[in-house]
């Protein structure tokens, strides 16, 4: 038996709004308000026709085309440094929930952290008319920033600030959690800390927890130094973990390495463990800001921090600076900027309660 056909449909043609009001009966009009959610207006048994209409016709809206007539697409571009950190995908799910429940449709865009992709998305968002932009890249420059406030285009700044430009940004409250880590650290006793923080001149976020960790360190009287590890060339900063680890068991001294991210902290225990063996934790503490999935199996100390809720904050920043805009025209969306910083947790776990025997 051959299924039935709408005449006015075929595989080849999707269903059309003037399809759909013809199958209900009624005119484009009410169709319209319906998808708006102007239901107030329609009787309910004319709802139930058109509901019996777009599920009869399998009718889509093509979201695009209603948003332009608007004069919105719903667009939103995000601009990732680097979509294999855990935390870049842990905040991404939050940007994602967000624009869902938001109505908006998030552009993603992963750098790979290359400065030069970085720049190349950029100016390719613009081109797609996205109404707002999220960022969290590695060595973004001012002036390509600019060219969307300009235009209207509202920004969100995850995690890292841009140098010269003024706009809101979300992530770590990171000298408080950077503090935090750092006091638990000298509280268990130990008596050298190494702090172990990726190349960070271009970095903000690296910066300020660089930063914490010195000024924390000289506040608690303690010892501490830093090792700055360039995950492309990691092989100097081992080196110099190695000479600290051979000086320190000398002395008897109690040593704990403090990982500034989750890539670095992964770095560091692959190479202890190819040192020192299975048992390297004996040997040396390891701490480190983000909570990976295997911290908990290495038993790690870590600052977990509150990615959902960074990625959905700044969404939410730009849908209030979008939302305004519409009701107050250009001038209502260009509020001061605002900064959300969200604290971070420390979750103790065996890697710095252990009493380790320096030298062993």
């Amino acid at each position: 038996m051959q299924e039935e056909q709408h005449p006015m449909t075929s595989a080849a043609r999707r269903a059309t709004i003037t399809d759909v009001a013809r199958a209900a009966g009624t005119g484009k009009t009410s169709i319209s308000r319906y998808l708006n959610g102007e239901t107030s207006v329609l009787s309910p048994e004319l709802r139930e026709r058109i509901e019996a209409a777009i599920a009869k016709l399998d009718y889509r809206p093509n979201q695009m085309a209603r948003g332009l007539k608007r004069g919105r697409n719903r667009l939103v571009g995000m601009l990732l440094a680097d979509l294999t950190n855990p935390y870049s995908v842990e905040v991404l799910q939050g940007v994602e929930a967000a624009c869902h429940a938001l109505g908006l449709m998030p552009l993603i865009c992963h750098a790979a952290n290359e400065v030069d992709m970085e720049r190349r998305y950029l100016q390719l968002l613009t081109t797609y008319r996205v109404e707002g932009v999220i960022v969290n890249a590695l060595g973004v420059k001012e002036e390509l920033l600019q060219t969307f406030s300009l235009g209207g285009i509202p920004v969100v700044l995850v995690d890292r600030s841009v140098e010269g430009f003024v706009t809101d940004m979300v992530g770590l409250d990171n000298p408080k959690a950077v503090a935090l880590a750092t006091r638990h650290l000298v509280d268990e006793g130990f008596d050298d800390v190494v702090f172990i923080v990726q190349p960070f001149k271009r970095v903000s976020s690296r910066r300020a927890r660089e930063a914490a960790f010195r000024d924390t360190i000289g506040a608690l009287g303690a010892t501490g130094s830093t090792i700055v590890l360039d995950l492309a060339d990691a092989a100097p900063a081992l080196a110099a973990i190695d000479a600290h680890l051979r000086d320190a068991g000398a002395n008897l001294q109690r040593v704990a390495l403090f990982a500034a991210n989750a890539p670095v902290a992964l770095r560091v225990a692959l190479h202890l463990k190819e040192r020192y063996g299975v048992d390297w934790q004996q040997r040396v503490a390891l701490m480190s800001i983000d909570d990976s999935e295997w911290a908990e199996l290495a038993g790690m100390t870590t600052v977990r921090q509150p990615t959902y809720d960074i990625g959905r904050r700044a969404v939410e920043f730009l849908h209030e600076r979008l939302e305004r805009g519409l009701e107050r025209g250009p001038e209502g969306a260009r509020m001061p900027a605002r900064e959300c910083l969200l604290p971070g947790e420390l979750v103790v776990r065996s890697s710095t309660r252990r009493k380790l025997s320096p030298g062993t």
